[in-house]
């Protein structure tokens, strides 16, 4: 699986009730999810992300609460895939449950920066920052957990048959 998009970064600590906040939760319906997307931390967000653009954070991404909402917000709202130096436990776990990509590495979350034009290999865990020609190397997924992101999640797997 490949992504390529623009870069949309954040520092540490962004929580799930800055991705999405707690007086959008009486809702389950996606695109109103994120519709509201970061605006406690980024109100110019919804107005420009792109599909296929790529959120690059600092450590401790996703942690707060282990509201699915969050990664839901997220993927709807048209970003590919995230790549931080950490992820929430939780976050992580329920990113993979419904289908958004995420990359942990460092060095790439340190050093790419707003706006650089990325390429994402997650077959081979090759990350190329398009704007400055540098290379990250990070673990590629195993390819059962890739086959849950190219099938939009663990349900729609579970449904096709993917996973028993």
């Amino acid at each position: 699986m490949k992504y390529t998009g623009n870069v949309i970064k954040y520092g540490d600590n962004v929580d799930t009730d800055v991705i999405i906040p707690a007086r959008y939760l009486n809702t389950i319906d996606k695109k109103e999810l994120a519709s509201h997307c970061m605006e406690d931390i980024d109100k110019t967000f919804t107005s420009r992300v792109k599909a296929g653009d790529i959120i690059v954070a600092g450590n401790n991404f996703g942690c707060g609460s282990s509201r699915e909402h969050a990664p839901i917000a997220i993927k709807e709202s048209g970003i590919s895939v995230v790549i931080a130096k950490s992820f929430a436990r939780i976050f992580y776990r329920n990113s993979i449950n419904i289908g958004l990509a995420i990359v942990e590495c460092p060095e790439a979350a340190e050093e790419i920066s707003e706006s650089d034009e990325v390429e994402i290999d997650l077959d081979n865990g090759i990350i190329s920052d398009k704007t400055t020609g540098k290379t990250y190397n990070t673990e590629p997924f195993p390819p059962f957990i890739q086959k849950i992101i190219e099938n939009g999640g663990l349900v729609d797997s579970v449904k096709a048959g993917i996973i028993k």
